[in-house]
């Protein structure tokens, strides 16, 4: 039941608004008299659905205590957003009663500058609630482009690959990453196969992507999507090729060539790609040869081959 004294100290400020000026005034708080006051509902609870979900909510146990991290990748200045990032932070701490950190991770510049903005909101007088949020973008996560700091930490490195997206250094870390992931393949596969793939997710359509692709063909490449996705185009690009060739000529011998010729254009393009060195006397190998068996054998090794004799290991074939 609410008490007396609660009621009366709330509704003397119905009576009198100009009560709260004068006596916020001598608290060296510059408020002006108001010229009108409005008397608004006030129930508080929505009164219709609304959904507000953070993009990724963490309990982080920390030494001597505990704190939620809410995440918030955020891809371009958005005006509404620190009013729902204000009302994340109010919810959390009222829902879960302990101390709530809003992180916002911005591949752009411009973002981040405008996310790191400390936001106040009441009156300028005095604002009642202020949104401080940590920021992470191209200017504070480092570049981490040596192969052994990589490996020390991958997550870091995978976060520095993806903000440095669009940088010109970007090669050098997708590099240093690519090697610490093979090393990590060995010992815990399926971890390695999450970074390649986060990496991949956060690159998107930046040029940089291509660099990833060339350079995880030989990580976990059997299983993960991205490398599914490669094979996939490998085979389904020489097949049209081939197919239109052969519809060109007109005959069933023109299909077949031009799958032969398809197969071995994709063979040397992986390799080349790749970094992997074949002599001239390989490529004429690779290039005599029309046996599309044997060329898609060969096409599947180049996929991981470290050497143009893994490619042709165990086909007797001269």
């Amino acid at each position: 039941m609410v008490s007396s004294p609660h009621e009366a100290m709330h509704r003397i400020f119905e009576q009198d608004p100009g009560v709260f000026a004068r006596a916020v005034r001598a608290l060296g708080v510059p408020f002006e008299d108001p010229v009108s006051a409005t008397p608004f509902p006030t129930d508080l609870t929505e009164n219709r659905p609304l959904e507000r979900r953070v993009d990724t909510l963490l309990r982080i146990h920390a030494r001597g205590h505990s704190f939620l991290l809410a995440v918030e990748a955020q891809g371009k200045k958005d005006p509404g957003k620190p009013k729902d990032w204000a009302y994340y932070l109010a919810h959390l701490n009222a829902k879960y009663l302990m101390p709530s950190l809003l992180l916002v991770v911005c591949q752009d510049r411009s973002t981040a500058a405008w996310a790191s903005e400390t936001v106040n909101f009441g009156p300028p007088q005095w604002p009642a609630l202020t949104l401080r949020p940590l920021v992470l973008g191209p200017d504070n996560v480092p570049v981490i482009d040596d192969p052994i700091k990589a490996a020390s930490d991958i997550p870091l490195t995978v976060l520095s690959a993806v903000l440095h997206g669009r940088d010109p250094g970007v090669d050098a870390i997708l590099k240093a990453l690519a090697a610490a992931l093979k090393g990590l393949e060995v010992r815990d596969p399926e971890t390695a196969e999450i970074f390649v793939e986060l990496t991949s997710q956060g690159l998107g359509k930046a040029p940089a992507a291509n660099l990833w692709r060339d350079l995880v063909t030989d990580l976990s490449f059997f299983t993960s999507p991205l490398s599914q996705e490669l094979r996939a185009e490998g085979h389904s690009e020489g097949l049209a090729e081939g197919l239109a060739k052969g519809v060109a000529q007109g005959v069933t011998q023109g299909v077949a060539k031009g799958l032969v010729e398809a197969q071995i254009k994709d063979i040397l393009k992986l390799l080349d790609r790749r970094g992997v060195q074949v002599s001239g006397f390989d490529r004429s190998r690779i290039r005599s040869c029309d046996d599309l068996d044997t060329l898609s054998r060969w096409f599947d090794r180049a996929i991981t081959a470290a050497s143009i004799a893994e490619v042709f290991e165990d086909d007797s074939e001269h």
